[in-house]
């Protein structure tokens, strides 16, 4: 029998108390990201078997063993999760590509005072003009491309627009 000094009535304590830290670590600092997550479980079953007197051997066996079962469990269930389930297309400023948007500020031909700005779903974009000439506020622009942290849009016709895409 594993003796540790420990009377056997404090184990199921122990693991309690156990359970409840990796839990709060898994929580507040790894971010929920369920590292630590399966031993916080198996702690939770050792402190069960350990309140009906089950070994201290086989409390640990769980503990260590149990974690690493739920850990693996977890992580290949987490591989297929990531693997079939399809990413959202356009994560970032490119996304932008192809929207539609309000010109909110004037965008000038030059716009050397990089004043141009755009909503496009919800969020304001400095803006450069992809013709030419500039662009007066309130006139409907689709996004050409992202250039840095700006976008260059050229005006859609008033005619046969439905706006999608856009809002204010």
């Amino acid at each position: 029998m594993l003796d540790l000094g420990l009377d056997p009535d404090v184990w199921p304590w122990i693991w309690l108390g156990a359970a409840v830290v990796f839990a709060l670590v898994e929580l507040m600092v790894v971010g929920g990201s369920f590292i630590i997550l399966p031993w916080a479980v198996s702690a939770f079953i050792a402190a069960i078997l350990a309140f009906y007197d089950v070994p201290v051997e086989v409390q640990w066996t769980v503990f260590v063993f149990g974690g690493a079962i739920l850990f693996f469990i977890l992580y290949r269930w987490a591989q297929r999760f990531m693997r079939d389930t399809p990413r959202v297309p356009g994560v970032g400023a490119g996304r932008l590509v192809g929207m539609t948007g309000i010109v909110m500020t004037e965008i000038s031909p030059d716009d050397h005072d990089r004043t141009g700005r755009v909503r496009i779903e919800g969020e304001v974009w400095a803006a450069l003009a992809g013709g030419d000439g500039g662009i007066p506020a309130g006139q409907r622009v689709r996004v050409l491309a992202m250039q840095g942290t700006r976008v260059v849009v050229e005006p859609i016709a008033a005619t046969g627009t439905t706006g999608e895409g856009v809002a204010s």
